[in-house]
């Protein structure tokens, strides 16, 4: 079996990786007034284009920035929607553990003050600097799916004060930006598009679904609004766009914020969401068995199957991946299957608890494993 030559590839990956220590210290010297926007763009090229060999290096396919000009791989985008604005007298806290305790993610609270529209394109020149830093890859851009504004809004978009009376005006709005948002990256020459999206692993958790519920959200049949929207979104895409999307239970600081398998969303998502593949952590028994992927139609939608752990820097054994890769294919067909970390490395700026080289041996064992299974 050959390897694939459409995006997703054989051996893949999330998208985010660990901030070097020169960029860490570029941001803070930046904040502090120390640098200016172009010292600190500079830092952030020279990091990505090392970010960018070390991709080609280790033999993958697709190439992403790192998303090393983030904070956060979901609200640097979700601010800079029209009628989105960021509130400094409240936040949005997200509640993590691992096995050392707990740990809380905070960000600003998300605030709908007009109706949501797109006047920037968001991430366009991130876009065009990486694909001009790759020779071999294709260049690969992340971006949260329009789900994520909802689900961190922390309460219904249509209340008191809101720019709207119908939920489903905001539902219409905001798949008309992301459609919008989606046709100027395909004209800026993005064509592989990664959607993340952890609401939709997230709602196999009873206490998520226990939490949307008590603000007065349909939890119990959110994940179908959340598909639909998607599907809005991408109904006029070219044919030459691969589309992606991602779903884990969290990822912050070697951390997870949700647990179960895949079973309560998965006929609705992996036989409805029209998309070319979906990442999905598997890296341990939080995440279920493989069972929901049964819900995947035969064809050419890829499965990337994210057994290699980012959350720590020890080693998967390479014989235990070929093994829980054939016991997937009880489930999906091996040519719909392809191998992948289960997260992003830095899905924040601080980054998970390992290291660049262990995060370099986890890139190199993906590439070889997929080499071993797909040739």
């Amino acid at each position: 079996m050959s390897a694939r030559t459409s995006a997703p590839f054989r051996a893949d990956h999330v998208g985010s990786l660990l901030r070097p220590p020169a960029l860490k210290q570029a941001r803070d010297d930046h904040a502090a007034g120390r640098i200016d926007a172009d010292a600190l763009r500079a830092a952030e090229d020279e990091a990505i284009r090392e970010a960018v060999a070390l991709q080609e290096g280790v033999g993958l396919q697709s190439a992403t920035d790192g998303e090393f000009r983030r904070t956060s791989w979901h609200m640097d985008f979700l601010y800079q929607l029209d009628g989105v604005t960021s509130s400094k007298d409240s936040s949005v806290e997200v509640a993590f553990r691992n096995a050392s305790g707990d740990l809380t993610f905070a960000a600003m609270s998300l605030v709908i003050d007009q109706r949501i529209g797109l006047s920037r394109t968001i991430f366009g020149d991130a876009f065009e600097t990486l694909a001009s830093f790759t020779t071999t890859a294709v260049p690969k851009l992340t971006i949260p799916s329009p789900s994520m504004l909802h689900y961190r809004l922390g309460g219904a978009p249509v209340h008191e004060g809101s720019p709207y009376t119908e939920p489903d005006e905001f539902w219409a709005d905001l798949a008309a930006a992301y459609r919008e948002e989606v046709s100027r990256l395909y004209q800026l020459g993005v064509r592989y598009l990664q959607l993340d999206d952890t609401s939709l692993a997230y709602l196999n958790d009873p206490a998520q679904r226990e939490s949307m519920a008590a603000r007065g959200e349909d939890a119990e049949h959110m994940h179908e609004r959340y598909v639909a929207t998607i599907n809005e979104v991408l109904r006029d895409r070219p044919d030459d766009l691969r589309v992606t999307t991602h779903m884990c239970r969290g990822n912050y600081r070697s951390s997870w914020a949700a647990e179960g398998g895949y079973d309560y969303v998965a006929e609705t998502v992996f036989g409805g969401l029209q998309i070319d593949g979906f990442f999905c952590e598997y890296d341990d028994a939080r995440s279920g068995d493989f069972s929901p992927l049964r819900f995947v139609p035969r064809g050419d939608q890829q499965v990337v199957l994210g057994l290699v752990t980012t959350k720590t820097g020890e080693l998967e054994d390479p014989d235990t991946l070929k093994r829980r890769i054939e016991e997937a294919t009880k489930y999906v067909p091996l040519e719909q299957l392809c191998l992948s970390p289960q997260c992003g490395f830095s899905s924040t700026v601080e980054g998970n608890d390992l290291t660049a080289d262990q995060q370099r041996a986890k890139l190199d064992l993906v590439v070889s494993v997929a080499q071993d299974v797909w040739g």
